[in-house]
């Protein structure tokens, strides 16, 4: 894992973004969020209750395939 950097270096993740790379986003009370790197930060979620403070690049997870819907009855 890389360290943490201060948010207020966000625009840094411009040169940290790579294919596979997202960026996690971390408040004061250690609630975190994924975000791909778009300048300005997206708003964060509405039950955070302190500003982001921190980020680091980690790998995206691989996507999954879902289960099948259930046929139609009828």
């Amino acid at each position: 894992m890389v360290d943490w950097t201060a948010i207020d270096q966000w625009e840094r993740c411009v040169d940290m973004a790579r294919p596979g790379i997202i960026f996690e986003v971390r408040n004061a009370d250690g609630l975190s969020m994924f975000t791909p790197c778009v300048i300005p930060l997206p708003q964060v979620p509405f039950d955070w209750k302190s500003p982001a403070v921190e980020f680091r690049p980690v790998p995206q997870a691989p996507p999954q395939h879902s289960t099948p819907l259930p046929r139609a009855n009828g």
